[in-house]
């Protein structure tokens, strides 16, 4: 007895508040789904193997009932039938000991139904556990009308004390000391379907439109990343940021995440472009933290690269700030790595000469000048106490430069003060004809920076980027001060978009281009309340004709492509213009456009109408003939459809994904009327509420320039095997081809307009494998030589 009312308690308690939970979450639960690798962790939860695995729940003495199979199903063509109840939390029962743990939050769902006709016309079902003894959790509940299938479905946590050595899973009604009283009422027949129990894991993927299809900023809508470091090698840019993904976890039942925890960043997050408006993600490097590349760092913000080569080999520099107090830097071998730590302790410190001062030693930016003299600039955060307030406000004297050894792993000698006035942090160098520019965030004013003083007329306001420019990179004064780069981003982007800021510059083909960071994503997920994730933004940097900086101006519009993207080759699906509802991840493998240093990512988390975009893609005249992904089908009936010019534009080809669930394959479909210069859009269609497919790369192949058919075969001369092979001229133009193989070459010589010609090569052997013959075209079109390729296959033959 005392069990029964113990559990009458807490049952009162937890029926309220799961009704309450689930009032408010069901539409969470889409909005957050768990993600597609989260297995069902019951077994037979669609009852099509019976009762397999299926009991009574027998919890207490008193429990008993009757399990049989109906074939009255929600879904496929088993369900479970509970009758002869003797409790009220009699019903169909399972044992979940040994798969579930204390911390972790799962999802359940359950489909429940009653047809008593001498019932109430609505009834309460809820979803337990029992991890033995008297406790007991309500998981999650519905109330359901007499005759029709409900859902219950719910989140919980187990509590991290819980012991689950016992954890039983069942179906029951509201219990009541007595039910026999009213059989009718608490102990009716139902019907019980499509049970799951999965681990609830929080999705990270931003299913609004972060970047509008026409807009440059922010760069990348799927995720976000702050204090963007702009570096250039080989003709492509590349923005390493801290990873402000890395905290973001929107709540189930809201969408909102908690504001950001920078104490939580230890990966920094690369994306790379040759036209700044298509990026490529590149994913995270593990920098800091126990499995990190350097794991005696604990956090990795604020990243800054510079390359050099050093005794003879061509090596890239990572530096990070590790938290507030310190700075480190790894090295790698390409701009994408890999990365290892040539250091086994932080590179500035308390220890470094002249930094003793400096409150918060990170914000660590590399400069390797024309001399192949390298040095680092960092620092910031409150003045020293030591200071009359008006100073510790106007000049805080915070920032610090420093130069690098030879190896760019070790400082030399004494840092010296960077005097920039109004100073709070993210200070960065670059050079341009001679002069050096230091720009820098300021700072906000408050007691950390003497209070309430009067600011010296010309120096930054609050959250502003100024700068200063000397024709030393060690020489800072206060007299090298030049004005305000870049007022705070919230003048440009609104409510919800203040606070300090990041930057930098980079030279591109001969134009210079400001980085800096904004929570406009971030904005268009939840509003003007925004969460502190920010995204990163680049706009043109323009000079005055004395060398001092034009005033930039922030816009979502950003940057002109530079260039027109290229199609025909194979290139990363994550080489996003735009995109909706996707996420990226890493896979095993090398990279299909950058090689084994680099590490693969691919498209996933892809649902019915989600789409990838590409800005200003050139077909060319031609056009494009076909177009081709590596994709891993994950549900049947998926296709992508190629769109010109927006989301809802003419489709000119649709990929079937036909190809075995859970292996890549390669998926082909042919184009019409891909030609010219169009933004190309890949939407994504199939089952509503699967994981489609993941894709990993997209390669077009163009038209060719000369329209001719080629077949090969083989066949037999006597004991002998010789290949054919047929080239017909679709072109109204004479052309001359010629045709190769592995037994020789031989010419068509010149093939008249809508004529065939036929060549063989005898292989002087009995058998043949299968092979190839490459026929070559040329031919003169409009006054210019023009030349095209062309294979075909043909198979084994025996003749013997």
């Amino acid at each position: 007895m005392e069990h029964r009312l113990l559990r009458s308690s807490r049952r009162r308690i937890t029926a309220v508040a799961a009704a309450l939970t689930l009032a408010v979450g069901s539409a969470a639960v889409a909005a957050a789904p768990v993600q597609a690798a989260s297995p069902n962790l019951i077994v037979n939860g669609g009852f099509e193997d019976g009762l397999a695995s299926w009991f009574a729940n027998d919890g207490n003495a008193a429990d008993g009932a009757t399990l049989s199979t109906t074939t009255d199903a929600y879904s496929g063509t088993g369900a479970v039938l509970v009758t002869n109840r003797t409790t009220t939390g009699s019903g169909p029962m399972q044992s979940l000991s040994g798969k579930v743990q204390a911390g972790k939050t799962y999802l359940v769902t359950a489909r429940v139904k009653y047809e008593n006709p001498n019932s109430p016309s609505t009834k309460q079902f809820f979803v337990t556990m029992h991890y033995g003894g008297s406790t007991y959790t309500n998981l999650g509940t519905v109330t359901v009308p007499r005759g029709q299938w409900g859902l219950i479905q719910g989140t919980f946590t187990i509590p991290a004390g819980q012991n689950v050595s016992t954890a039983r899973i069942f179906v029951e009604t509201p219990w009541t000391s007595n039910p026999s009283t009213a059989p009718d009422t608490h102990l009716m027949d139902f019907k019980v379907d499509d049970v799951t129990l999965q681990e609830y894991v929080v999705s990270k993927t931003i299913e609004v439109v972060g970047k509008l299809p026409g807009e440059h900023n922010p760069l990348i809508g799927h995720k976000f990343g702050a204090d963007g470091f702009g570096f250039v090698h080989d003709g492509r840019v590349y923005l390493y940021m801290t990873n402000d993904t890395q905290g973001y976890a929107p709540n189930p039942a809201t969408g909102v995440s908690p504001g950001i925890n920078y104490g939580d960043i230890n990966q920094i997050t690369v994306i790379s472009s040759t036209d700044l408006v298509n990026w490529t993600d590149h994913g995270e490097i593990q920098v800091a933290g126990p499995n990190g590349v350097a794991p005696f760092t604990g956090n990795s913000w604020a990243p800054g690269i510079a390359k050099k080569v050093v005794n003879g080999e061509e090596k890239f520099f990572l530096y990070y700030a590790n938290g507030g107090g310190s700075s480190n830097v790894i090295t790698g071998k390409s701009p994408l790595g890999p990365w290892t730590s040539e250091r086994t302790s932080t590179l500035i410190n308390g220890s470094t000469p002249g930094a003793e001062d400096v409150a918060w030693k990170f914000d660590p930016a590399p400069l390797v000048d024309d001399d192949g003299q390298a040095y680092l600039y960092f620092g910031g955060g409150p003045a020293s106490t030591s200071m009359p307030p008006v100073e510790r406000f106007n000049n805080p004297k915070n920032i610090r430069s420093i130069k690098l050894g030879d190896n760019m792993i070790a400082t030399e000698g004494r840092a010296a003060v960077v005097d920039a006035p109004v100073a709070f942090e993210a200070g960065h160098v670059f050079k341009r004809e001679g002069k050096y520019y230091f720009s820098y965030s300021s700072h906000f004013g408050g007691n950390d920076f003497g209070g309430n003083q009067p600011r010296v007329p010309g120096y930054p306001g609050g959250g502003q980027i100024g700068y200063m420019i000397s024709d030393n990179p060690m020489s800072w004064p206060k007299e090298t001060y030049a004005g305000v780069l870049f007022p705070n981003q919230s003048q440009f982007f609104g409510a919800g978009t203040g606070g300090n800021n990041h930057q930098s510059v980079f030279e591109f083909e001969g134009r210079y281009y400001f980085t800096y960071h904004a929570p406009t994503l971030n904005k268009r997920i939840n509003g003007n309340t925004t969460q502190g994730y920010r995204s990163p933004h680049i706009q043109e940097l323009t000079f005055n004709p004395d060398g001092t900086i034009q005033q930039v101006v922030g816009d979502y519009a950003g940057v002109d492509q530079v260039r027109d993207f290229n199609p025909y080759r194979v290139f990363e699906a994550e080489t996003l213009g735009w995109s909706k509802g996707i996420a990226t991840g890493k896979v095993d493998g090398a990279s299909a456009e950058f090689g084994t240093a680099a590490p693969n990512l691919v498209v996933r988390d892809i649902d019915e109408g989600d789409w990838t975009a590409l800005s200003a893609v050139d077909f060319g005249a031609d056009g494009a003939a076909s177009v081709t992904a590596k994709v891993r089908a994950l549900a049947a009936g998926g296709s992508i459809e190629v769109r010109l010019d927006n989301a809802g534009g003419p489709v000119v080809g649709t990929i079937p994904v036909d190809t075995p669930t859970g292996e890549w394959a390669q998926v082909t479909a042919d184009l019409q009327g891909a030609t010219g210069v169009h933004d190309v859009y890949f939407t994504y269609r199939g089952p509503a509420g699967d994981d489609l497919f993941e894709i990993d790369s997209w390669a077009f192949e163009a038209v060719p320039p000369l329209d001719l058919s080629v077949t090969a075969d083989t066949r037999c001369v006597g004991e002998k095997v010789m290949v054919t092979v047929r080239a017909a001229n679709n072109e109204a133009i004479h052309v001359t081809a010629s045709a190769e193989s592995a037994y020789g070459t031989r010419p068509f010589g010149s093939v008249p307009p809508g004529k065939e010609k036929f060549r063989s090569f005898p292989t002087d052997t009995a058998a043949v494998p299968a092979g190839e013959v490459t026929v070559t075209a040329t031919a003169t079109v409009d006054g210019e030589p023009v030349s095209a390729s062309y294979t075909a296959s043909y198979a084994a033959r025996s003749c013997g």
